[in-house]
């Protein structure tokens, strides 16, 4: 955790400010890896 974030777990669940940080890092990150499928979806349907 401390190499992706910056801090450590104990940190992440003793303040809500870092666990929310977290969070929306991920769920960012969970929302470009599905434009990128859908993106790469598009382009293999569009040869085909």
């Amino acid at each position: 955790m401390f190499q992706a974030y910056g801090f450590g777990y104990e940190e992440y669940t003793t303040k809500l400010s870092r666990r929310l940080e977290v969070e929306k890092r991920r769920e960012e990150e969970y929302q470009k890896s599905l434009n990128i499928v859908a993106e790469l979806d598009r382009k293999f349907h569009s040869h085909t």
